[in-house]
């Protein structure tokens, strides 16, 4: 794509993996069907092409939403990227039906990602880090744009984008403990099947998995299967792992209603969404994993041929490398005196912290309004609150858990979410009696 083919945007993405993918396909969609005339994007993504957590995409894994939280239907059932059309257009509809099963495989749901992205890549430019954004000379209350400043992966050389809004979606920040340090042999699971492929299965007799979540499940009965020959250790916070709840009911905090009911909620109304219901997506496992690997160990016990081992009740205090050995020091709260535990890889799946924009933002920072934790304030439609002196749209997919509840970054609501963010972009055009912006690539699908 030449994404310098105008001198204004509508809409600039930084990031496109669902989120603004799907942000993508409502603006094509609205610019399809509304009177609103055309409206021109420019996404800009650091990784040389498209991916959607691939190394955690194990054998078998399956989603954990329905395949109808997809990227398009919630907002458009009709819509040409549905997972249906996609199955439709694989030819694999009839056998999906026939399998009666409400939950993809992850590889299949990333070849759905894959196949949409497709249909969209004239709009976007990987291998390119959006390193800056700031607000363009004589821009003020009322009227003005954003300059978003683009580094070329290969070249290095940098190019300035003019933008009347931008949309934040760079994901989540792979979590490590406090002084642990990746390497070849320790990895989070966000880089796990890449640092597995690099070693030997054989020269891994010992490996040990860091996490009470789905990741760390996965993973450990992944490892469990691929090295028969090894032990496998799960070092595990809590006492075993937790379930995760997807009854009806609880799973009705996904619901797009229940955005508006966080938003406009009292403080004691959205700690109660917390207490009540971070058990549907937080350090929780599915029950079929869970029972998989209790009936594994169970099995091992009857054989007297232990080689998986639970080890509850604790953290990882420190790591330590001696050649191509790891020194683990653990924290048990049922042991005071536990042993170090010796391993030849170590997988913390210990999570992600949320979006933080503020070093993107820079100066434009100070224009953005917080609240009394020192977060920032979002609109209903996911854009920063901010002072009259900045006109300009500035949206985020993620780091808006404190305002829009749980479903903030997560694919359950990302349809109805690009839609509202798609939305917003074009009423706020019309309010502000701008005319669109039609860039080459714009001019070219609307003929």
């Amino acid at each position: 794509m030449d994404a310098y083919a105008c001198e204004m945007y509508d809409v600039v993405g930084i990031g496109f993996g669902p989120s603004n993918l799907s942000l993508a396909i409502a603006l094509e969609e609205h610019e399809a069907n509304a009177s609103a005339g055309p409206i021109s994007a420019a996404f800009f993504e650091r990784q040389p092409s498209f991916g959607w957590h691939r190394n955690m995409l194990l054998p078998s894994a399956t989603m954990q939403i329905s395949f109808l939280k997809d990227l398009a239907t919630f907002r458009n059932p009709v819509s040409r990227y549905s997972f249906i059309a996609y199955l439709h257009t694989s030819g694999r509809l009839v056998q999906f039906v026939n399998n009666q099963n409400f939950f993809p495989t992850r590889q299949e749901f990333h070849q759905y990602l894959e196949w949409a992205e497709s249909n969209v890549s004239d709009r976007v430019c990987y291998g390119s880090e959006v390193t800056a954004i700031r607000l363009a000379p004589g821009s003020g209350p009322g009227s003005g744009h954003l300059q978003v400043e683009v580094r070329e992966g290969i070249t290095g050389a940098r190019r300035t984008v003019d933008a009347r809004n931008v949309v934040i979606s760079t994901g989540l920040v792979p979590r490590m403990p406090a002084g642990v340090e990746r390497d070849d042999r320790v990895w989070h699971s966000s880089e796990f099947l890449e640092g597995y492929g690099r070693i030997d299965p054989h020269d891994l007799k010992r490996v040990a998995v860091v996490g009470a979540g789905q990741s760390a499940a996965e993973i450990t009965r992944f490892l469990h299967d691929a090295l028969p020959h090894a032990r496998v250790y799960a070092v595990i916070p809590s006492y075993g792992y937790s379930v995760a709840d997807d009854t009806p009911f609880a799973n009705q905090v996904f619901d797009p209603a229940a955005v508006d009911d966080y938003y406009f909620g009292t403080e004691r109304t959205r700690e109660a969404f917390w207490h009540y219901h971070k058990n549907t997506n937080y350090s929780v496992v599915d029950d079929d994993i869970i029972r998989d690997l209790h009936r594994r160990s169970y099995d091992e016990d009857v054989r007297n041929d232990k080689r998986l081992y639970f080890l509850n009740l604790t953290r990882v205090c420190d790591v330590q490398r001696a050649g191509t050995e790891l020194r683990v020091r653990l924290d048990s709260l049922l042991d005071t005196e536990s042993e170090p535990l010796d391993v030849d890889a170590l997988v913390f799946a210990t999570g992600y912290d949320a979006m933080q924009p503020t070093g993107l933002l820079g100066d434009l920072d100070r224009y953005c309004l917080r609240d009394e934790a020192g977060r920032y304030r979002a609109e209903r439609d996911y854009r920063l609150v901010t002072k009259p002196e900045l006109p300009c749209g500035i949206y985020l997919q993620g780091g808006t858990e404190h305002t829009h509840g749980l479903t903030s970054s997560l694919l359950s609501n990302v349809a109805i979410r690009s839609g509202e963010i798609a939305d917003s972009i074009i009423h706020r055009r019309a309010g502000q009696g701008l005319e669109p912006v039609v860039s080459l690539d714009a001019a070219t699908r609307t003929g």
